[in-house]
């Protein structure tokens, strides 16, 4: 996800790590924020992959993996955090302002990247809270819209004010000049909400979203989800999913797509579906 805090991180050499400068900070509410810094032409990443991302503390880097939520062919790098106010490196990471430095290593790695999955004609991206970061990046590649006839983004989140890039991608992406016809075309949409009412205050009303509640089990598992989305429900054969979040609906998730015949994609063949595997706790 944005913040992968299950992660066990080992120490990094010196030598694998750059520092680069903050170049924007953004605060969404009291527990999440994106931030942006600069990045060294010598970096590349595939979108949906993640890197390590740090402060000095005690003269020491301290160092947590973190989605990169901008697309390969942008200037600078972004991520989206979490807040967590006695946290080893977010209770310092979330002070930071424009200017400051911060640490990142120059290997990116990850699993959610479309090469792991088999050809389909659907891709739906799950995702809680800031797992949605890795997703941010896919959906602002235009290949991954060349790949698939609908990619469905469905983010889940407690309370509305969570829905963090809720404007990029309901008006930002349809109207980027160079693939936004593309989004308008494929790209659905589906925030949902479980701890509050979800009004939903959106200005276009032909493109069908509704507010939405419910967790992600839940809406697929009824097949709910497929019937707000006027798509048939998901099968191996057309449907491949990607999903990022809390471990307790990566295994739920994972349990419900294997007893209906979905594969699991390793590093030695495609499948059905990936998972962030940095983010299950070993």
């Amino acid at each position: 996800m944005g913040y992968l805090n299950n992660l066990v991180v080992g120490e990094l050499s010196l030598r694998n790590l750059v520092k680069e400068q903050v170049t924007h900070v953004h605060h969404w509410n009291d527990s999440l924020f994106t931030f942006k810094t600069t990045r060294q032409k010598s970096l590349t990443f595939e979108n949906g992959q993640f890197i390590m991302i740090g402060l000095e503390v005690e003269g020491k880097p301290l160092m947590r993996a973190y989605s990169i939520a901008s697309a390969n062919y942008e200037d600078e790098l972004e991520f989206f955090s979490i807040k967590v106010p006695d946290g080893a490196l977010t209770s310092k990471l979330q002070m930071i302002q424009t200017g400051d430095e911060v640490m990142l290593s120059t290997r990116p790695t990850g699993t959610l990247v479309s090469g792991y999955l088999m050809p389909g004609k659907h891709l739906y991206l799950l995702c809680t809270g800031t797992g949605l970061a890795p997703f941010m990046s896919i959906i602002r590649d235009p290949d991954i819209y060349e790949q698939f006839d609908k990619i469905i983004l469905v983010h889940g989140v407690r309370e509305v004010s969570e829905l963090a890039y809720q404007t990029e991608i309901e008006y930002d992406l349809p109207n980027n000049p160079y693939f936004g016809d593309l989004v308008k075309q494929k790209l659905l949409y589906y925030p949902t909400v479980t701890r509050e009412k979800y009004q939903y205050n959106s200005l276009k009303t032909e493109d069908g979203l509704k507010p939405h509640q419910g967790r992600i089990t839940h809406l697929l598992a009824t097949n709910e989800l497929t019937q707000n989305l006027n798509m048939p429900n998901v099968n191996p054969d057309n449907d491949r999913f990607m999903m990022c979040g809390n471990d307790a609906m990566l295994q739920d998730l994972m349990q419900m797509l294997n007893q209906q015949g979905f594969t699991k994609a390793t590093s030695r063949k495609q499948g059905h579906y990936v998972i962030e595997q940095a983010f299950i706790e070993k």
